[in-house]
């Protein structure tokens, strides 16, 4: 476990709401001086004897002049977020009165908060590990219903137990490995390789099962890019405005209107797809402006997860659209058919138009006819059903970076046992795995890292 880093041993203290003008503001103290602080402020009556997890309303005063009346709540460690005495002040939301209340905390001895210190403090004292620690950042962060059930399952330690579980497994044959090198001019063998190859198989599929959900953790984290693309008039800025349901982009007739690539965010079923509606590619054009926007349409096509094109049932045939589709999977796009205008198509069935074509849509995104199943067909190309509340994901690429190397070190195992390797060499395969492991969890890791994790949270928490 991580020793409590130096310099941590003073009180801090910080706005726990967002800046700016509110009913109510929430300052935080935290610390060994918490309650000492707000004693010498609280006019009111005696803080210093009163029981953990108790409320008292009254005023803040510094030097008899009153700022603000003020409800204080009391959190006596270790039976607190940061596991440290914890004081918090709810006061009046005006950015002045904030400031002062901050003011006032710090001329008694506290001092400003570092980005993420009070979680930091937390982890340090043992309240949290590492995986809930940044789990906290990820719920804060969270913008749908799925990446809050992914956070909060790992805040509630669903990850960590099924880091916990294979690495109690590890440390278990290890230590008979161990055990056997002190008796090793008795050729005693205390541990058995059979279950150890039982041990190795499980933990390797635990691993794969989380590098495997990285995808789909990524991808309720950060959400999929969609490049709308299609010819000129296709329809483009009108399906995009159909599917957000507002007018975002402008129409018309003529072609080229979208000169620049337009950027929204689309939730559907609680993933997030951010739409970009591109200028229409054309092969030709004298409008330099338009070229350019052109330009950047292809771009954003490159490195978009998914390849949205529309293109107007009546002005393309069958052979075009396949030799199009060929051409836009070349950059691995996934890729989506829309054939637009299918309600004014003028010979018959634009399905038996277009029969055999893998992946496509027909819609009229004017009159919002077919939208929902694109919906649909976008969500499925991003998952095909959001996991459960319950379910393991990862989202960090911290923690895919060292599931991997885990999965190295799985591996060497297994190769060791199936060469017969002496317990020694064993034995450093083992610690090198569990030593990642640890990394994920924070039971080893340095001050750098540490601070670089935490840097990243936001100011009062």
């Amino acid at each position: 476990m991580i020793n409590k880093l130096s310099g941590w041993e003073d009180t801090i203290v910080a706005l726990a709401t967002p800046p700016g003008i509110g009913a109510i503001a929430i300052i935080r103290l935290s610390g060994n001086k918490a309650f000492n602080i707000i004693n010498t402020l609280f006019s009111s009556k005696d803080l210093s004897h009163k029981p953990s997890h108790t409320i008292h309303i009254g005023l803040i005063n510094e030097d008899e002049n009153a700022i603000d009346e003020v409800v204080v709540s009391l959190f006596k460690g270790p039976k607190s977020y940061t596991g440290e005495d914890v004081v918090e002040i709810s006061c009046h939301g005006s950015p002045y009165i904030q400031q002062q209340v901050l003011q006032a905390c710090v001329h008694k001895g506290a001092r400003i908060a570092k980005p993420g210190e009070y979680t930091q403090r937390a982890f340090l004292n043992g309240k949290l590990d590492l995986t809930q620690a940044e789990a906290v950042a990820d719920l804060i962060a969270s913008n749908t219903s799925a990446s809050q059930k992914t956070a909060l399952h790992n805040i509630r330690g669903g990850f960590s137990e099924v880091l916990k579980n294979l690495r109690e497994e590890l440390i278990s044959f290890s230590a008979l490995i161990e055990l056997e090198l002190d008796f090793s001019q008795e050729d005693v063998e205390f541990a058995d390789r059979k279950k150890f190859y039982q041990i190795i198989q499980s933990a390797q599929a635990t691993t794969a099962n989380l590098l495997q959900s990285f995808q789909l953790g990524n991808v309720i984290k950060n959400g999929i890019s969609v490049a709308i693309i299609g010819k000129p008039n296709a329809g483009k800025s009108t399906l995009l405005n159909t599917l957000l349901n507002e007018d975002r982009a402008i129409v018309s007739e003529i072609a080229g209107t979208t000169r620049d690539t337009i950027e929204e965010v689309l939730n559907i079923n609680g993933i997030l797809f951010r739409l970009i509606d591109t200028a229409g590619i054309r092969e030709h054009s004298t409008d330099t402006i338009e070229m350019v926007g052109i330009e950047r349409s292809l771009e954003k096509m490159k490195f978009a997860d998914v390849v949205l094109y529309i293109f107007d049932v009546n002005e393309i045939t069958k052979e075009e659209l396949l030799v199009i589709a060929a051409k836009l999977k070349e950059n691995n796009n996934t890729l989506i058919l829309a054939g637009n205008k299918a309600d004014v198509f003028n010979n018959g069935s634009a399905k038996e138009k277009f029969a055999g074509v893998e992946n496509i849509h027909f819609i009229s995104a004017k009159n919002n006819s077919g939208i929902d199943a694109l919906k649909e067909s976008l969500f499925k190309s991003a998952v095909n059903e959001l996991p459960s509340s319950e379910s393991v994901i990862v989202t960090n690429a911290r923690h895919h970076e060292a599931l991997q190397q885990v999965k190295r070190s799985l591996y060497d195992i297994e190769q060791g046992l199936n060469n017969n390797v002496p317990g020694d060499l064993l034995a450093l395969d083992i610690r090198r795995c569990l030593h990642y492991i640890s990394e994920i969890t924070g039971d080893i890791s340095n001050e750098d890292v540490l601070d670089f994790i935490f840097s990243k949270f936001c100011i009062g928490k």
